[in-house]
């Protein structure tokens, strides 16, 4: 049996590996770290989150963006020195704008679908990653957010997902630790949370008990393949080491659009900085006064989870500024200070600051499927929505891979997953 490399040791690498071995195959799994989940599967909002489906692609977002262009603490923060990069990316967000409704019904359903197939891995493995399947509100401050809303959710809808209209009130009601004033907001009881770290590493461990062999500490350097065979070159204990494999799987995140053009292909992932907080709750008024459902507020782009007893993830922003990992006080401040205003009895004396870069495509939509190469596949470029959509894009990228091995393919008429 042909052999398969997945690079990339986080939730869409392992989550491929995993679903890979289940079918039976062969399953190298390359890492840089010496763990999984290092990078932005480390510390994310933690929401499983099929209610934040809506892509980005939309007037209204360039509108904001505009407006917040000279603020350093806006949810939206763009790097104005320009490059090739980001200038591509942006003129292919823009033109994937008439698409708009059409990704984000598409992808409501994929964030559906996933929920399945990561609920049953982890009742079958056993992992226990702070689950709590206890909804998600969105919040709005005002009409015009509200208004909005109301038309996502006729696409979400679309899609298959249910949601529900709240009062002021009803939002109190769902979940009474929140303070401030809010005109309404909308409930989606089948989201859920949890710790993706947690969840990525036991998933890794799972998959070495199904066979997948796994190198940590090993920087892929450069990537070939000629339709038969893919050599790998490696960077692991300060040496260099080539290996052949028959078929390679690129689940890197932003360092995918590289690995693509050693590889013949295009994958224009940018990548999109992301800050959270881990909230230490330290004290038994802290864990009574931090929220149990997880929240979105729209106007200043948050998202929550509560891990555990003891734990409270605040996370949101986008900063485009390239590949840069520093953690600013001035971008994690206003996550402070939210807690502050909107959970007063949260004691934020221990708050454990992150930033991880997000894989986005310009159309918001992943690249699942093979390349220009019959022995090259993809799943990567997930964006926001890394782990709601990772086990359904495991399974797809394992369903055209069984499917070449099954028929004999033309390029032509492969499945791939990236509406345009």
């Amino acid at each position: 049996m042909k052999n398969y490399v997945v690079i990339g040791g986080g939730i869409t690498g392992v989550t491929t590996a995993y679903a890979l071995a289940k079918r039976g195959y062969s399953v190298t799994l390359l890492e840089r770290h010496r763990y999984s989940a290092m990078e932005t599967s480390f510390a994310n909002g933690g929401q499983l989150s099929a209610s934040n489906a809506e892509v980005w692609n939309h007037w209204g977002t360039i509108l904001k963006g505009m407006k917040w262009i000279f603020k350093k603490d806006a949810p939206l923060l763009i790097n104005m020195k320009p490059s090739w990069h980001k200038l591509s990316w942006f003129a292919e967000f823009m033109a994937a704008i008439p698409q708009y409704e059409k990704n984000t019904i598409a992808t409501t359903k994929l964030a559906i679908e996933a929920r399945k197939y990561l609920f049953q891995w982890a009742k079958d493995e056993g992992i226990d990653f702070d689950l709590k399947k206890e909804g998600i509100l969105h919040i709005y401050r005002d009409k015009a957010g509200f208004d909005h809303a109301a038309k996502v959710s006729q696409m979400l809808a679309k899609g298959g997902l249910e949601r529900r209209m709240l009062s002021p009130k009803e939002i109190i009601d769902i979940e009474p630790t929140l303070s401030g004033q809010y005109y309404g907001g909308y409930f989606t009881e089948s989201d859920s949370t949890g710790d993706i770290h947690k969840f990525t590493h036991a998933l890794s461990s799972a998959a070495e008990k199904k066979g997948v062999k796994i190198i940590y500490n090993c920087e892929v350097i450069k990537v070939k393949s000629d339709g038969e065979s893919v050599k790998v070159t490696m960077l692991r204990n300060g040496e260099y080491e080539e290996q052949v494999f028959d078929n390679v799987v690129v689940c890197t995140g932003i360092a995918s659009r590289a690995l693509a053009s050693q590889l013949g292909d295009y994958v224009n992932v940018y990548p999109v900085k992301g800050y959270s907080i881990t909230v230490n709750l330290s004290d038994a008024q802290s864990q009574a006064g931090a929220p149990i459902v997880s929240l979105l507020d729209d106007e200043t782009k948050l998202v929550t989870s509560r891990l555990g007893l003891d734990r409270f993830r605040v996370a949101g922003t986008a900063e485009f500024n390239g590949v840069n990992r520093d953690i600013r006080a001035d971008r994690i401040k206003p996550l402070v200070d939210w807690v502050n205003q909107c959970f007063p009895r949260i004691n934020t004396r221990s708050v454990v600051p992150w930033a991880g870069l997000r894989p986005m495509m310009p159309n918001m939509m992943p690249r699942i499927g093979k390349g220009s190469k019959k022995n090259v596949f993809y799943n990567t470029g997930h964006g926001h929505l890394g782990w709601t959509l990772s086990a359904a894009t495991a399974e797809m990228v394992a369903d055209v891979i069984e499917s070449s091995n099954r028929v004999p393919y033309p390029s032509s008429l492969m499945p791939t997953y990236q509406p345009t």
